[in-house]
Protein backbone atom coordinates (compact mmCIF):
# COMPACT_ATOMS: atom_id res chain seq x y z
CA UNK A 1 0.00 0.00 0.00
CA UNK A 2 2.69 2.42 0.97
CA UNK A 3 4.51 1.57 -2.49
CA UNK A 4 0.98 2.84 -4.03
CA UNK A 5 0.57 5.99 -2.15
CA UNK A 6 4.34 6.76 -2.94
CA UNK A 7 3.85 6.12 -6.97
CA UNK A 8 1.21 8.34 -6.78
CA UNK A 9 2.79 11.15 -5.37
CA UNK A 10 5.94 10.80 -7.65
CA UNK A 11 3.46 10.95 -10.75
CA UNK A 12 1.69 14.05 -8.89
CA UNK A 13 5.57 15.59 -8.25
CA UNK A 14 6.04 15.71 -11.99
CA UNK A 15 4.31 19.10 -12.55
CA UNK A 16 7.28 20.50 -10.45
CA UNK A 17 9.22 19.82 -13.21
CA UNK A 18 7.77 22.57 -15.63
CA UNK A 19 9.70 24.99 -13.83
CA UNK A 20 12.94 23.18 -15.09
CA UNK A 21 12.08 24.50 -18.79
CA UNK A 22 14.25 27.68 -19.28
CA UNK A 23 12.72 30.67 -21.16
CA UNK A 24 14.95 30.08 -23.42
CA UNK A 25 13.56 26.84 -24.18
CA UNK A 26 10.14 28.25 -24.87
CA UNK A 27 10.82 31.11 -26.80
CA UNK A 28 13.10 28.51 -29.14
CA UNK A 29 9.88 26.03 -29.11
CA UNK A 30 7.41 29.07 -29.92
CA UNK A 31 10.30 30.33 -32.94
CA UNK A 32 9.91 27.29 -34.59
CA UNK A 33 6.20 27.47 -34.11
CA UNK A 34 5.86 30.73 -35.74
CA UNK A 35 7.76 29.34 -38.73
CA UNK A 36 5.35 26.32 -39.00
CA UNK A 37 2.02 28.79 -38.73
CA UNK A 38 4.16 31.34 -41.38
CA UNK A 39 3.64 28.46 -43.68
CA UNK A 40 0.50 27.28 -43.45
CA UNK A 41 -0.85 30.91 -43.53
CA UNK A 42 0.99 31.73 -46.30
CA UNK A 43 -0.05 28.40 -48.18
CA UNK A 44 -3.77 29.43 -47.70
CA UNK A 45 -3.35 33.26 -48.35
CA UNK A 46 -1.72 32.82 -51.82
CA UNK A 47 -3.34 29.78 -53.05
CA UNK A 48 -7.24 29.50 -51.68
CA UNK A 49 -9.30 28.58 -54.42
CA UNK A 50 -12.35 29.02 -52.73
CA UNK A 51 -15.39 31.27 -53.40
CA UNK A 52 -14.80 33.98 -50.43
CA UNK A 53 -10.97 33.83 -48.67
CA UNK A 54 -11.65 34.65 -45.16
CA UNK A 55 -8.47 36.35 -43.29
CA UNK A 56 -10.02 35.87 -40.06
CA UNK A 57 -9.26 31.95 -40.63
CA UNK A 58 -5.96 32.49 -42.16
CA UNK A 59 -4.97 34.11 -38.81
CA UNK A 60 -7.13 31.54 -36.66
CA UNK A 61 -4.42 28.85 -38.81
CA UNK A 62 -1.73 31.08 -37.10
CA UNK A 63 -3.63 30.79 -33.74
CA UNK A 64 -4.09 27.26 -33.53
CA UNK A 65 -0.65 26.21 -34.04
CA UNK A 66 0.73 28.46 -31.36
CA UNK A 67 -1.93 27.40 -28.85
CA UNK A 68 -1.66 24.19 -29.31
CA UNK A 69 2.40 23.96 -28.93
CA UNK A 70 1.62 25.88 -25.49
CA UNK A 71 -0.64 22.98 -24.73
CA UNK A 72 1.62 20.20 -25.84
CA UNK A 73 4.53 22.23 -24.13
CA UNK A 74 2.60 22.53 -20.56
CA UNK A 75 0.95 19.43 -20.18
CA UNK A 76 4.18 17.24 -21.56
CA UNK A 77 5.92 17.95 -18.48
CA UNK A 78 2.73 16.52 -16.05
CA UNK A 79 1.12 13.56 -16.52
CA UNK A 80 -1.70 15.03 -13.47
CA UNK A 81 -2.01 18.36 -15.48
CA UNK A 82 -2.54 16.89 -19.03
CA UNK A 83 -5.02 14.55 -17.85
CA UNK A 84 -6.88 17.62 -16.30
CA UNK A 85 -6.52 19.82 -19.46
CA UNK A 86 -8.15 17.20 -21.57
CA UNK A 87 -10.83 16.54 -19.07
CA UNK A 88 -11.11 20.78 -19.61
CA UNK A 89 -10.75 20.70 -23.23
CA UNK A 90 -13.49 17.79 -23.66
CA UNK A 91 -16.42 20.50 -22.72
CA UNK A 92 -15.18 23.02 -25.16
CA UNK A 93 -17.98 22.93 -28.01
CA UNK A 94 -17.34 24.70 -31.35
CA UNK A 95 -20.38 25.78 -33.42
CA UNK A 96 -18.67 27.39 -36.41
CA UNK A 97 -19.81 25.85 -39.37
CA UNK A 98 -16.67 24.84 -41.75
CA UNK A 99 -17.95 25.79 -45.22
CA UNK A 100 -15.01 24.71 -47.16
CA UNK A 101 -14.06 21.14 -46.84
CA UNK A 102 -10.24 22.08 -47.72
CA UNK A 103 -10.26 24.61 -44.97
CA UNK A 104 -10.90 21.02 -42.14
CA UNK A 105 -7.48 19.62 -43.58
CA UNK A 106 -5.95 23.18 -42.98
CA UNK A 107 -7.04 22.90 -38.91
CA UNK A 108 -5.45 19.92 -38.75
CA UNK A 109 -2.30 20.67 -40.21
CA UNK A 110 -2.32 23.79 -37.82
CA UNK A 111 -2.83 21.54 -34.50
CA UNK A 112 -0.36 19.03 -36.16
CA UNK A 113 2.26 21.68 -36.57
CA UNK A 114 1.74 22.74 -33.08
CA UNK A 115 2.03 19.18 -31.62
CA UNK A 116 5.01 18.31 -33.41
CA UNK A 117 7.03 21.32 -32.00
CA UNK A 118 5.45 21.48 -28.42
CA UNK A 119 6.59 17.69 -28.36
CA UNK A 120 9.96 19.29 -29.28
CA UNK A 121 10.10 17.47 -32.82
CA UNK A 122 11.07 20.40 -34.85
CA UNK A 123 12.79 19.07 -37.73
CA UNK A 124 9.93 16.43 -38.19
CA UNK A 125 7.35 19.91 -37.94
CA UNK A 126 9.67 22.01 -40.12
CA UNK A 127 10.16 19.56 -42.89
CA UNK A 128 6.34 18.21 -42.83
CA UNK A 129 5.18 21.44 -43.08
CA UNK A 130 6.72 21.99 -46.22
CA UNK A 131 6.69 18.92 -47.66
CA UNK A 132 2.72 19.11 -47.07
CA UNK A 133 3.12 22.60 -48.47
CA UNK A 134 4.77 21.50 -51.88
CA UNK A 135 2.56 18.27 -52.13
CA UNK A 136 -0.92 21.31 -51.60
CA UNK A 137 0.75 24.03 -54.29
CA UNK A 138 1.69 21.43 -57.05
CA UNK A 139 -2.06 19.82 -56.57
CA UNK A 140 -3.19 23.51 -57.04
CA UNK A 141 -0.90 24.19 -59.88
CA UNK A 142 -1.36 21.73 -61.86
CA UNK A 143 -4.84 20.67 -61.85
CA UNK A 144 -6.55 21.30 -64.98
CA UNK A 145 -7.37 24.68 -65.86
CA UNK A 146 -11.09 23.81 -67.01
CA UNK A 147 -13.38 25.65 -64.66
CA UNK A 148 -17.08 25.09 -63.40
CA UNK A 149 -19.34 27.91 -63.38
CA UNK A 150 -23.05 28.38 -63.26
CA UNK A 151 -25.04 30.16 -66.23
CA UNK A 152 -28.34 32.18 -65.23
CA UNK A 153 -30.08 33.61 -68.49
CA UNK A 154 -33.63 34.97 -68.45
CA UNK A 155 -35.10 35.33 -71.62
CA UNK A 156 -38.63 35.23 -73.27
CA UNK A 157 -40.01 32.60 -74.91
CA UNK A 158 -39.80 33.89 -78.43
CA UNK A 159 -35.82 33.26 -77.70
CA UNK A 160 -36.32 30.12 -76.30
CA UNK A 161 -34.79 28.00 -79.63
CA UNK A 162 -32.17 30.30 -79.99
CA UNK A 163 -30.87 30.06 -76.27
CA UNK A 164 -31.39 26.31 -76.67
CA UNK A 165 -29.13 26.12 -79.37
CA UNK A 166 -26.10 28.22 -77.51
CA UNK A 167 -26.55 26.20 -74.78
CA UNK A 168 -26.40 22.85 -76.39
CA UNK A 169 -22.81 23.79 -77.99
CA UNK A 170 -21.87 24.48 -74.34
CA UNK A 171 -22.77 21.05 -73.17
CA UNK A 172 -24.14 22.69 -70.63
CA UNK A 173 -26.66 20.45 -67.12
CA UNK A 174 -29.54 22.01 -66.54
CA UNK A 175 -29.61 23.01 -62.59
CA UNK A 176 -32.99 24.98 -62.25
CA UNK A 177 -35.61 26.69 -64.39
CA UNK A 178 -37.76 29.29 -63.34
CA UNK A 179 -40.96 30.25 -65.08
CA UNK A 180 -42.70 33.35 -64.83
CA UNK A 181 -45.87 34.89 -66.98
CA UNK A 182 -43.38 36.76 -69.37
CA UNK A 183 -40.09 34.89 -68.54
CA UNK A 184 -38.03 31.96 -68.37
CA UNK A 185 -34.86 31.60 -66.29
CA UNK A 186 -32.26 29.21 -66.80
CA UNK A 187 -29.87 28.25 -64.04
CA UNK A 188 -26.97 25.86 -66.21
CA UNK A 189 -23.86 24.69 -65.06
CA UNK A 190 -20.80 24.37 -67.90
CA UNK A 191 -17.23 23.95 -67.97
CA UNK A 192 -14.52 25.74 -70.22
CA UNK A 193 -11.19 26.73 -70.21
CA UNK A 194 -9.65 30.61 -70.14
CA UNK A 195 -11.02 33.55 -69.34
CA UNK A 196 -13.14 34.16 -72.94
CA UNK A 197 -16.44 34.20 -72.90
CA UNK A 198 -17.69 34.59 -76.50
CA UNK A 199 -21.06 32.66 -75.05
CA UNK A 200 -22.41 35.66 -73.26
CA UNK A 201 -22.06 37.93 -76.39
CA UNK A 202 -24.04 35.38 -78.56
CA UNK A 203 -26.81 35.14 -75.47
CA UNK A 204 -26.73 38.84 -75.47
CA UNK A 205 -27.24 39.25 -79.30
CA UNK A 206 -30.39 37.21 -79.20
CA UNK A 207 -33.49 38.95 -79.32
CA UNK A 208 -35.59 38.27 -76.06
CA UNK A 209 -32.61 37.65 -74.06
CA UNK A 210 -33.44 40.13 -70.68
CA UNK A 211 -30.09 38.93 -69.11
CA UNK A 212 -26.86 36.48 -69.22
CA UNK A 213 -25.14 36.46 -65.81
CA UNK A 214 -21.72 33.76 -65.21
CA UNK A 215 -21.12 32.78 -61.76
CA UNK A 216 -17.77 30.29 -60.92
CA UNK A 217 -19.32 26.96 -58.90
CA UNK A 218 -17.57 26.06 -56.06
CA UNK A 219 -20.32 23.40 -54.88
CA UNK A 220 -20.61 25.67 -51.68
Amino acid sequence: MSDYITEIKNLMGQADSLSSTTPTQIIACLTFTVICAAIIYCVYRFFYRGACYSENFAVLLVLVTLITAMIILTISSSVALSLGTIGALSIIRFRSAIKDPLDVGFLFWAVVAGLTTGAGMVPFALIGSVFIAVVYVLMILLRTSRGTYLLVVRYQKNASEDVKKVLTSLKSRLKNKSVYKDETELTVQIRFRGSETPFLDELNAIEGVSSAVLVEFTGE
